[in-house]
């Protein structure tokens, strides 16, 4: 099941957050980089990104996403949604359009105070608010309407992209339509994620 499936409005793809009443979260924090914050190289067929993680904020976050990383689960998966000024999703699709099995679903962290800006890195999740698992989207815009309100949960975020802006980008703008099945949104020119790979963390000696 695509955990992006539904539709947050008539014109995204990002799917409604369930209404669960909880604390009004925190006011967005600067993610400027912090001794011990972990950085994940991506290769794609469209040039390479780096994104400096958060786990002061999102540690369960954080912790699932390093566990498919050090695993190899995102090599060979594809960026199976762009929607150009919204968000790029990737991690959970091979070439061959097959969904790859996941560990089980994680706690939604999205009231950490980290908001949807440009350049951030969040979890896709299911309608229900704790169903995220392997896959991510990387925001093209200040998205603030993702983050949680008092009144439903958000979408979580836990890092931002440090480097590769450009080919962020590029992938952004490869055309998109039907393919595999999704009936819209799919890059027609295949971007696969060759290789995912955990750098140096910052701050380690």
């Amino acid at each position: 099941m695509n955990r992006f499936a539904g539709a947050f409005s008539s014109a995204i793809l990002l799917t409604a957050a369930a209404s669960v009443f909880a604390a009004a979260p925190p006011a967005p924090v600067s993610l400027a980089p912090a001794p011990g914050h972990p950085e994940v190289k991506f290769v794609t067929t469209e040039g390479s990104f780096v994104v400096r993680l958060d786990p002061g904020r999102a540690p369960l976050t954080v912790k699932n996403f390093l566990s498919y990383v050090r695993s190899g689960f995102y090599d060979g998966t594809i960026f199976h949604r762009v929607i150009p000024g919204f968000v790029i999703q990737g991690g959970g699709f091979t070439a061959q359009y097959k969904e790859k099995k996941t560990r089980k679903p994680i706690p939604n962290e999205s009231g950490n105070g980290l908001s949807n800006l440009r350049g951030t890195i969040a979890m896709a999740r299911g309608t229900a608010p704790h169903t995220a698992t392997s896959q991510f989207y990387i925001n093209l815009a200040d998205n603030t309407k993702l983050d949680p309100r008092p009144d439903r949960w958000g979408y979580a975020v836990f890092g931002k992209v440090v480097s590769g802006m450009n080919v962020i980008g590029r992938i952004a703008s490869v055309p998109t339509g039907p393919a595999g099945p999704f009936k819209h949104d799919a890059p027609q020119m295949q971007v696969v994620i060759t290789r995912a790979t955990l750098l140096k963390e910052q701050g380690a000696p």
